[in-house]
């Protein structure tokens, strides 16, 4: 290039820059501006005919002077300054990272400076920090089912692939120009450690586990690879990220292993975020955990996730569901027989309790737990023996015992139907679950979270919502909780073959509400009778069809014979 003046070289080489939307200025040996492109005035916020001729100094007040600029400088050598704020036309924001080198003429004399504006854009995206030529690279990025993103040496987004958006719930026009920290669990995690370890040391890292965490606050497993980002001479210009979603083989390994941490649990509601600070502390404890809420809120969910953060983990988990076996079998069930203790009994069956020797027990529905039962379990849990079935001598256990209840145990002690010795046995540490119209902070949060598992389970991208379908969802009470969230996402996805969850989708009873929905299904009356008047009106309601009042009640079956039977209600 010669100077002074603008050059043909010159502008050939802006006019490339233009087209890659990199905005480019040159000064001669005395600093006056030469040649501006159009992008530059664009990100500038000023007009070539204002800057020709003039100091840089003078003209790029908004521009921090800090690069190895070759006129302060013995030793001109390129130089890049940190990504830097710039305020340009229409007072937009540009994040934008300045490279700066020098001008020789043929005799190896500075005679000038080039400056680049590097401006974090979709447009400036992987393609152009690789190889400008092969545009094609970006379509096929676009298209593959890995995410795939890149950061400068600053750590600042500056590409985003369409996967990479379906993976972290996060727009590119969002993340372009912000920290890849944001994308992974802020500044501080691990997984940014490691990343820009990458970038510094040159060595690349693959097969890590990590998460992603989606805008609205779900963790998204993920395993990641990381590369270092070169330049055609081999220097380390950024970094690249890959990442592949294993929320299917997450569900997998839980499912195998029924193992639940912390990081399962969802909810930022004030509510939720009580009970995870509750439940970090007692699950590392060996107290006696009574879990309190209305049918669908998680309550078996939640003991898991206790007893995998337990010392106890390695050793079993038993679950007792009170209301699901019948009065007679109770006992032997959970405290085993011994052989010939009753007709049939061929040989020795240990209980639940000595099947959970070492680990824990929970008991669910334990409001079910007929009188006569109660009084074993207390000396259980004071002297952790018992006396199987047809024994002679007591069994030693070391269990602990999670218990669970939707109907209040205090009021079934008041209506002498719970042992109030055994209730403050098992209420040494409650938490009480929030129903979900307690919680509609939350909703978005969840419905997000369930479709991705729904979703992977299937084999699909989770699909987008429709503004309509989100304020139906929004709008609903749940009687049903979470529960019946589930089922109703997973109605939605079984209907929808495209891209977009819309309102159609959802079932019917949710678009054409009737009057009375979400209030005991019609019968808000009966919300204010007793339990016995609950069941006897929506029995009535459903001409004693004992499936659809168990729907209408919110709970299982056999738990409304258990309570026919214990109410003496008959058609």
């Amino acid at each position: 290039m010669k100077f002074p003046g603008k050059s043909i070289a010159c502008d050939q080489w802006l006019g490339v820059l233009d087209e890659l939307n990199v905005g480019a200025f040159m000064v001669d040996v005395g600093r006056r501006i030469v040649a501006l492109n159009l992008s530059a005035q664009a990100l500038l916020g000023i007009r070539e005919h204002e800057a020709i001729g003039r100091d840089c100094r003078d003209v790029f007040l908004g521009v921090p002077c800090l690069a190895h600029c070759p006129f302060r400088h013995s030793d001109p050598r390129p130089g890049a300054e940190p990504v830097i704020p710039i305020t340009g036309e229409n007072e937009e924001t540009h994040l934008v990272t300045r490279l700066s080198a020098p001008v020789y003429d043929t005799r190896r004399r500075v005679v000038g400076c080039l400056t680049i504006l590097q401006d974090h854009s979709p447009i400036a995206d992987l393609v152009n920090r690789i190889h400008y030529e092969e545009r094609s690279l970006k379509l096929i990025l676009d298209n593959l089912d890995v995410g795939v993103f890149t950061v400068d040496r600053g750590g600042v987004i500056t590409f985003f692939n369409a996967a990479a958006e379906k993976i972290s719930g996060y727009s590119r026009r969002d993340v372009l120009g912000r920290s890849g920290g944001a994308i992974f669990d802020g500044e501080g995690s691990s997984e940014w450690g490691l990343l820009k370890e990458t970038i510094a040391g040159g060595a690349s890292r693959s097969g890590i586990k990590s998460r992603i965490i989606t805008p609205a606050g779900v963790p998204v497993p993920v395993r990641a690879t990381f590369f270092p980002l070169c330049n055609e001479k081999g220097i380390v210009i950024g970094g690249l990220a890959t990442f592949s979603d294993l929320t299917l083989v997450h569900q997998l390994d839980q499912a195998i292993q029924d193992r639940y941490t912390f990081h399962d649990m969802v909810g930022k509601s004030a509510q939720m975020q009580r009970v995870f600070e509750n439940v970090q502390v007692v699950a590392r404890t060996d107290a006696t955990v009574l879990i309190e809420g209305p049918t669908g809120t998680g309550k078996d969910f939640l003991a898991k996730v206790i007893h995998s953060a337990s010392r106890r983990s390695a050793k079993p988990l038993v679950k007792v569901n009170c209301a699901a076996i019948p009065d007679s079998l109770l006992e032997s069930e959970m405290f085993g027989y011994m052989r010939g203790a009753f007709t049939g009994a061929q040989k020795d069956k240990p209980g639940r309790f000595q099947e959970a020797d070492g680990g824990t027990i929970f008991l669910d529905e334990i409001g079910d737990l007929p009188l006569a039962l109660q009084a074993k379990l207390l000396r259980v849990i004071e002297e952790k023996v018992f006396f199987p079935l047809g024994a002679t001598h007591t069994a030693q256990v070391d269990v602990r015992i999670i218990s669970a209840s939707n109907q209040g145990l205090e009021r079934l002690v008041a209506q002498k139907r719970f042992r109030e010795d055994l209730f403050y046995r098992l209420n040494v540490f409650r938490i009480e679950l929030p129903s979900l119209k307690e919680r509609p902070s939350d909703l978005p949060l969840l419905i997000g979270h369930i479709l991705r598992r729904l979703s992977a389970s299937r084999g699909m991208a989770s699909p987008q919502i429709s503004e309509n379908a989100m304020q139906v969802l929004l709008n609903y009470p749940y009687p049903g909780n979470i529960r019946e969230l589930e089922n109703i996402l997973e109605h939605a996805l079984i209907l929808c073959r495209e891209n977009t969850l819309r309102r159609k989708h959802l079932p019917d009873y949710l678009r054409r509400p009737r009057a009375g929905a979400g209030r005991a299904a019609g019968i808000p009356e009966a919300a204010r009778l007793p339990e016995r008047g609950r069941i006897l009106a929506a029995l009535q309601r459903c001409d004693w069809n004992r499936g659809r009042a168990a729907a209408v009640l919110n709970m299982d079956r056999t738990t409304l014979w258990r309570k026919m039977k214990r109410y003496q209600l008959a058609p």
